[in-house]
């Protein structure tokens, strides 16, 4: 689905890190968006939560910046909340899909929610369509753990979305294991 007749060309952003390293696998670009309505206790971007703080940038320019790395194949949208800038977030995703980056979204709404509000909401299918992983629900405060890999409470789940649109129930992403065969010489 193209949304590119329905997107902004502005995204109002909390932030950018161009080489995070804790926001998916591998080195990546996480951009996290102005804006969260779920206000969840012990969330570590309260600054993020106002719909009107932050900067606004164009597009174009977030996508230079991850362009003028060349080190970055992945990029991660987080928050504040992605799916509460649906149409910019969408319009962005969709172009560095096609550009063959790797896509992840935090979200603190659950996969079922969003795939309701797809329906009638053609920027949040686009945006999910888009993605590789989404890592859904609310942060829980006691049901966090430092020991947990790509969230941050034990409620959230790391969904691989291709898989799960193929299989039409939620299947969790697991990290492609990686044992690198020993050359013949040795």
């Amino acid at each position: 689905m193209n949304t590119s007749s329905i997107a902004p060309k502005t995204l109002r952003l909390f932030g950018t890190a161009p080489d995070s390293i804790v926001d998916g696998p591998g080195l990546r670009y996480a951009i996290f968006v102005q804006g969260c309505s779920h206000g969840c206790p012990g969330c570590h971007n309260t600054d993020s939560w106002p719909a009107l703080g932050g900067t606004e940038a164009s597009l174009e320019s977030i996508l230079e910046d991850i362009h003028s790395n060349g080190l970055i194949h992945d990029v991660t949208l987080s928050g504040g909340e992605p799916f509460e800038q649906p149409e910019a977030c969408a319009a962005l995703a969709q172009q560095l899909k096609a550009e063959g980056y790797g896509l992840w979204a935090y979200t603190g709404y659950l996969w079922e929610d969003l795939q309701r509000k797809a329906e009638t909401h053609p920027a949040i299918a686009t945006l999910l369509d888009s993605l590789d992983v989404l890592v859904d629900g609310p942060f829980v405060e006691s049901k966090k753990s430092l020991g947990l890999q790509w969230k941050g409470s034990a409620n959230q789940r790391v969904i691989d979305v291709p898989q799960t649109k193929e299989q039409g129930a939620v299947v969790l992403w697991h990290a492609p294991s990686f044992v690198p065969d020993k050359p013949p010489a040795w």
